[in-house]
């Protein structure tokens, strides 16, 4: 990572940081080397992370765990419910075709009442990232997986009745969005 990768992670990171109680149980989806769970003070026991980039399972250097692989589908067995699922960059990996089982899963591992926290770019920002690309002053950010997702489709893909929108805010410039569902009780 540059330190501009580093910087925009933190920054991420730090936003979605004011929506989870100190001690929550978080899920963090695409946890990459595990950042978020380890924030200072943030994630509590059993919170881990899951992401398909990672070469093998292990643990921050927090001691969170950190599984290798896709969501749901490599989520270990008893790994839910959540206080809090995460997902920071994220939501624009997933093809459009995928929308529907990622929010049918987060459903089955959120408690009720616990949030999904997701920052998202907007589309702009891949035009952005193209030229920082070029000029590396950012790493490669799996920008071949964008496919040019539209943020009003997020409140879409989490719609009631399994969850409710509490916040939608803009950041970085605009360019980034922060979006707070809460899981409705069935």
């Amino acid at each position: 990572m540059t330190f501009l990768d580093r910087y925009l992670q933190n920054w991420r990171v730090r936003t979605a940081a004011r929506f989870i109680v100190p001690g929550m149980r978080v899920l963090d989806l695409g946890s990459a080397d595990g950042v978020l769970l380890d924030h200072p003070g943030l994630c509590g026991s059993g919170s881990l992370g899951i992401d398909p980039t990672l070469p093998e399972p292990g643990r921050t250097p927090g001691g969170h765990r950190l599984v290798s692989g896709f969501f749901p589908g490599d989520l270990p067995a008893g790994g839910g419910p959540f206080d809090a699922i995460a997902m920071l960059a994220v939501l624009e990996h997933f093809p459009n075709d995928q929308h529907q089982v990622l929010a049918d899963g987060i459903a089955a591992h959120l408690r009720p009442g616990g949030l999904l926290v997701i920052t998202v770019p907007s589309p702009m920002v891949d035009h952005i990232l193209t030229l920082l690309l070029k000029l590396r002053l950012v790493h490669g950010m799996s920008l071949e997986e964008h496919h040019g997702y539209e943020t009003s489709m997020t409140d879409k893909i989490f719609s009631p009745p399994r969850f409710r929108l509490l916040k939608h805010e803009r950041f970085q410039l605009g360019l980034n969005n922060l979006f707070v569902f809460e899981r409705v009780a069935s």
